[in-house]
């Protein structure tokens, strides 16, 4: 089913951990990884390693992180992929300002916002509900 999973799943799928310290500030445990973030990564051959994410890639559940790269036998360097499981965010690309207002809870769903209107914008008759409370 995830190879045929709509392009919405796989995004949500690209999350990794957030470090202990953005975990107390958001009160959130993980976060989906985007262009820009910083990161460390946890396992594998790059332990260690920090950087920030310069692709990624939906369809590998994967991202590539600038500096981490491996060399062919002729010379020529390529991007290392490494799964959004094995990473930790420890610094958040903040030129989103959506994303930070829905990570610290203030980001309004759209079926709440119609939900804030008043009853006389939309239309409804005060002497109705007031002979409905008698």
């Amino acid at each position: 089913m995830i190879y045929q999973a709509t392009f919405q799943t796989k995004s949500k799928q690209l999350g990794s951990a957030l470090s202990k310290d953005l975990h107390k500030k958001y009160g959130k445990r993980s976060v989906r990884v985007v262009h820009g973030d910083s990161i460390t990564i946890l396992r594998g051959e790059f332990k260690g390693v920090d950087g920030k994410v310069s692709k990624v890639d939906i369809s590998k559940n994967s991202v590539a992180i600038e500096g981490v790269k491996k060399e062919k036998t002729k010379g020529d360097k390529f991007d290392v992929y490494i799964h959004t499981s094995n990473l930790v965010v420890t610094s958040l690309n903040t030129e989103d300002k959506r994303r930070i207002r829905k990570l610290e809870g203030n980001d309004i769903p759209k079926e709440a916002k119609g939900n804030d209107i008043p009853k006389e914008a939309k239309g409804v008759d005060k002497t109705k509900e007031k002979e409905d409370e008698k």
